[in-house]
């Protein structure tokens, strides 16, 4: 898996925020549609059904504003030796005549997503709903890649911008 902006992205599936493991909620897109996953939610419906894809409730902070924010985190965690999960941020499907709202775990560390990146990642969830971009462009570039690791901060706004038609 690789992450970039939102996205979770493995071999042959990309996940807004990380892939839920068991029974935790999710979203994911395949070049078949989107799926909601997770005790309760279970529902699929092709692109040509989707009409619109949102996130809310991010955390979200300047590159600054997040590395001060991770320290402090990790500093509690050293003192206190208790730490807690990032919070869920909610996915909004839109199809025909319901909007379906999902929890998913983010999957950048910490929890906090950088404005730009979010910013981006909208675009591209909008361009997906509305088939100006393909989840196969994501997958394809995920498969390029010698490893599964997350490219540097320059390289996935780089991605963004080209997926989101920048």
């Amino acid at each position: 898996m690789a992450m970039v902006g939102l996205f979770w992205i493995t071999e042959d599936a990309v996940y807004v925020g990380a892939e839920p493991v068991g029974t935790a909620s999710g979203v994911r897109l395949t070049e078949g549609g989107v799926e909601t996953l997770g005790e309760g939610n279970g529902a699929f419906w092709r692109w040509d059904e989707v009409q619109g894809i949102a996130v809310g409730d991010l955390v979200v902070r300047s590159a600054g504003r997040r590395l001060v924010s991770m320290a402090i985190d990790s500093l509690v965690v050293l003192v206190t030796g208790d730490g807690e999960f990032p919070p869920a941020f909610t996915v909004h499907v839109e199809a025909a005549d319901d909007i379906v709202a999902v929890s998913a775990l983010p999957a950048v560390s910490g929890g906090i997503y950088l404005q730009v990146e979010r910013e981006l990642s909208g675009i591209v969830l909008d361009r997906l709903a509305d088939g100006g971009a393909s989840v196969g462009d994501l997958l394809s570039w995920r498969r390029e890649q010698a490893d599964d690791s997350t490219p540097r901060r320059e390289e996935r706004e780089a991605l963004l911008r080209k997926w989101s038609g920048e």
